[in-house]
């Protein structure tokens, strides 16, 4: 009679290895919908600091564009920011346009402003009309890009809450 009850023991025991209990299936579905409704949030996230960081060395480089174009051609270029279209370029050319969650706060040179509009000016000698550029994001954080009026160097500085 104990080899039957230790046969059907080990019955019962590898029927309950075989498959899964009712709370089990449901405590695994519970943690995969949790997982599942934070991941757009995640996305999300991830989507603003790309397009942060996109946009800082958009402005980088254009800002270094103007430095470099004063020296080559010997004419005084521009560095241009139009608050009111949110775009910003090379002189006249206002090509990149910032996103939507961003803001961009301009302090320039009264010479260099109209309106909406402003801008830091780089001369062919090396020199500029100096100024300070702050991108920031939806939480306030961000950075400030400073030119140097003396010889138009760039500085980055990180500008946190």
């Amino acid at each position: 009679m104990s080899q039957r009850v230790c046969s059907r023991l080990q019955s019962v025991i590898r029927w309950r290895q075989c498959g899964f209990t009712l709370i089990e299936l449901i405590v695994a579905l519970s943690i995969g919908v949790l997982a599942l409704s934070a991941a757009p949030f995640a996305v999300s996230r991830a989507y603003e600091t790309m397009e942060y960081r996109a946009t800082v060395k958009q402005v980088l480089a254009g800002i270094k564009l103007a430095r470099v174009e004063a020296l080559r051609s010997g004419q005084s270029t521009a560095f241009n920011v139009d608050l009111d279209a949110r775009r910003f370029g090379i002189e006249g050319h206002l090509d990149s346009e910032l996103p939507e969650r961003l803001t961009m706060r301009l302090i320039v040179a009264d010479v260099e402003i109209d309106q909406s509009r402003g801008g830091i000016r780089f001369y062919p000698d090396g020199g500029a009309t100096g100024g300070t550029l702050e991108i920031l994001r939806p939480s306030g954080d961000g950075v400030r890009i400073t030119v140097d009026w003396l010889l138009g160097r760039l500085s980055q500085q990180a500008i946190a809450i």
